[in-house]
Formats: structure tokens, sequence, C-alpha cells
């Protein structure tokens, strides 16, 4: 079969992605992916309401975005928002821009997105049946099942609001925060993920975790200098390193977290928090460790594209609106 070249733009609260690849029978052959931090989740929890400057810094993103998916040769465009834009109230301002573009943006419910991201991680982890979390600025995914030849099993998906950003912005009144709201900040998210994991008959053995904060912990961990997508991959984090993490950056400021190997300037803000989600999650879940993966909503996003593309069905069900050019 010949090869189809695709496009996929995810745009989350705290970053803006985009991945071309090219793919021939389901299967990513070659891939080039840019995140860029946006931060349009910026006082959404607080207000309701995208701000201005975020809708600027999307749109610019975007504009870069379309330009190099063109000069790439995407013959197939999906354009998908998540947490922040379900929450807001002027999510035209931003999608009306978007479609000036020439995208067609899709505002996906947090079941499709967590749906998304378990079949972009699964096939590492084929007939193993696993759980896969991917916590972000505002909401963290949450599924369990298993990939197989037949396809996916899925049970559980469930999408919450909590993510690194929302956490900051209701519990912090400065960075670094007090002792009393890092506990009530902690306490909190604990409380959003027991009931998940008790509703399971059957908890996995193993937990998989995507998004910028598990792989930034990574490289925090590991003080890498320069990131590097292919050791943070499958690259495990226990518990103990999450812990150690967050008693680093506890007392630090902004600008002080900024200077730490691995920590990205513009994520430095929000990196606190998010480590304090993915330990609760950890700790509701009864978890010592977790695997990272770099796979994401963007690689179920591509196969999902292709799918839509090639055959007007997909494996997850979600059959995403496709713009070409």
């Amino acid at each position: 079969m010949s090869t189809v070249k695709i496009a996929a733009i995810d745009l989350g609260t705290v970053s803006s992605r985009l991945l071309c690849a090219e793919m021939s029978n389901g299967q990513i052959t070659a891939s080039t992916k840019r995140t860029v931090i946006t931060d349009l989740g910026e006082r959404v929890d607080a207000t309701g309401v995208f701000a201005p400057a975020a809708i600027d810094r999307v749109t610019q993103a975007c504009t870069e975005f379309v330009r190099e998916a063109r000069e790439f040769g995407a013959q197939h465009v999906c354009c998908t928002l998540t947490s922040a834009a379900r929450d807001v109230s002027n999510g035209n301002d931003l999608l009306d821009r978007l479609r000036d573009l020439g995208l067609v943006p899709q505002v996906i419910p947090g079941e499709v997105e967590a749906r998304l991201t378990f079949y972009g991680v699964a096939h590492d982890f084929a007939n193993e049946r696993i759980a896969v979390a991917d916590s972000g600025g505002g909401s963290t995914e949450l599924v369990v099942g298993r990939a197989s030849d037949w396809g996916l099993e899925l049970d559980c998906a469930e999408s919450l609001n909590i993510g690194c950003r929302r956490v900051t912005e209701r519990f912090f009144s400065s960075v670094p925060p007090s002792a009393d709201e890092l506990d009530k900040a902690a306490a909190w998210a604990r409380a959003q993920f027991e009931p998940y994991w008790a509703g399971l008959a059957n908890r996995p053995e193993r937990l998989v975790a995507v998004g910028g904060t598990v792989t930034t912990l990574v490289a925090m961990v590991h003080e890498l200098a320069v990131y590097d997508s292919h050791f943070v991959h499958l690259r495990d984090l226990t518990i103990e390193q999450v812990e150690d993490g967050i008693d680093r950056m506890r007392s630090l400021t902004v600008e002080q977290i900024a200077q730490l190997p691995g920590i990205q300037a513009k994520r430095a803000p929000v990196i606190l928090a998010g480590a304090i989600v993915v330990r609760e999650l950890m700790r509701a879940g009864g978890y010592g460790r977790l695997t990272v993966s770099e796979n994401s909503l963007l690689a179920g996003a591509a196969a999902t594209i292709y799918e839509a593309a090639m055959s007007g069905r997909t494996v997850i069900g979600w059959i995403p609106e496709l713009s070409s050019w």
C-alpha cells in the first residue's frame, strides 16, 4: 500500500503539539514532532474563558504548524482541543481563528481523549493489560485495557478535571507555595483518583504514563542537559524519584526551578503541581513505579486519521473531521 502523509495537531491546556507522519498499512514509518508551550489554559479554571493572549499564542503556534504541514505535504490533517477548550464559554473565539487557517478544529470529549492516548501507547505493550494515565494541564485521562491482534479491549476510560495548570491556579498563591498549600493540593488530588482505582475489580500490574509532567520528571531525575526522547521513552519512574523531585522544587521560585537540569523554562511554573498530581495518582493506585511513554494522543490520532481516511472506520470508534489541501 502506498505511503500516506498525515498531520495531527493537539492543542492542550499547557502545550500545543504537531506530528507530521508518513504512514503505511496503519503504521508510522517516519515522523517529526514539535511542541510549543502555549499555556492555553491560563486562568481558565478561575475565569471560565480563554485569555486573549492565550488565543494569540495558540494561533501563532498553529500558523507555524499549518505552514509545516503544508511543506511536509500532509494529505489529511486533524486538529483536536482537549480539557481547556471543554471548560470555556468563549471557545469560538479560538475555533474561528483556527478555521481561518484552514483547520477543522474539534473539541473532543474526555473519553475520546483517553481512547486516543491508550491507542497511541498500547502497541508497545501488546496483549498486556495495562493502565494508561495522561496527566495534562487541565485534566488527567485514565484507561485500563489491552491491545491485541483483535483490536482494543477497553474498560474504565475516564477523564478527571485535575492537571498541573488547574492545581497550580487553584491551590498555590505563589511559587514556592506554603506547606499548607502543598498539603491541600495533595489531599485534593488523591481524593480525585481514589474512586477510579477503587472501582477496578482487577488493577493492572503496569501503569504507563504520558505527558509533559512525567517526561520532564525523567529529564530532571537524570539531569538531561539536552532532552532525549529515545532515552525517556519506556523509562521507569519510581514514586521515590517523584517524591525527591517534589522535595527539590518545593522551596524554589519559578526562576530557580527553570534552572534545574531537564526543566523547560516555560514549564517551570506548573511542574511542581504536576509532580504532586503524579505522586498522588501513584499513591491512590498503589503503584511504586510507572513506565513513561513518549507515545501519546498524537500517535493514537495518527493511526485514527489514517483509518478514517482509508476506510471511514476507526478502531477507537471516533471518526475525526479532516481537513485536506
